[in-house]
């Protein structure tokens, strides 16, 4: 009798391995902060464990990973911006304020400031497919995958996104 699972996640333990550097990269360019990227991180490793045994297979694992990621970092997102209304502001925009990630601040501080800025004014389909794509190397399916949307579309918010990262710094 052949079994219908034919391509079994791995154990938890080393799905979680393989891509725990990933995962991290893809958070803290996101979110473009240490703290917040650490607790998103133990936060994206609990919910997928908690759902692990509803993985039917390998070949899903890492859109699914990073599916859980970037819904966490978009609702992180949302939270922050329904605070920010409600709570009166010293005057600071709190994403000016949020450290750097150490390799953009390397290169040139004020190229890495003004590409942060575009990058977070990216709607965030756009930004969150970018990201995936141009850091965390992607395929156009496993962007699909992990956006809920078809390739083509995925393909269309990379370019969307690049075509607005590039007229924002011209």
């Amino acid at each position: 009798m052949a079994s219908h699972r034919l391509n079994v996640p791995p154990p938890f333990e080393d799905a979680m391995k393989s891509l725990e550097h990933e995962v991290m990269r893809f958070l803290l360019r996101t979110t473009g902060d240490r703290e917040d990227s650490l607790d998103l991180f133990q936060e994206t490793w609990l919910r997928a464990y908690r759902a692990y045994a509803r993985l039917e297979s390998a070949d899903g694992l890492r859109p699914w990973v990073f599916r859980i990621a970037g819904n966490l970092c978009r609702n992180r997102a949302r939270d922050r911006a329904r605070r920010a209304r409600v709570i009166a502001s010293d005057g600071r925009d709190p994403a000016e304020a949020a450290e750097l990630p150490v390799a953009a601040i390397r290169d040139s501080p004020e190229n890495a400031i003004s590409l942060r800025r575009a990058l977070r004014a990216l709607p965030g389909k756009q930004g969150r497919a970018f990201l995936m794509r141009k850091f965390a190397g992607f395929d156009y399916r496993e962007i699909a995958a992990a956006l809920g949307c078809s390739p083509e579309s995925a393909r269309a918010s990379v370019y969307q996104a690049l075509k607005k990262l590039r007229s924002s710094q011209q």
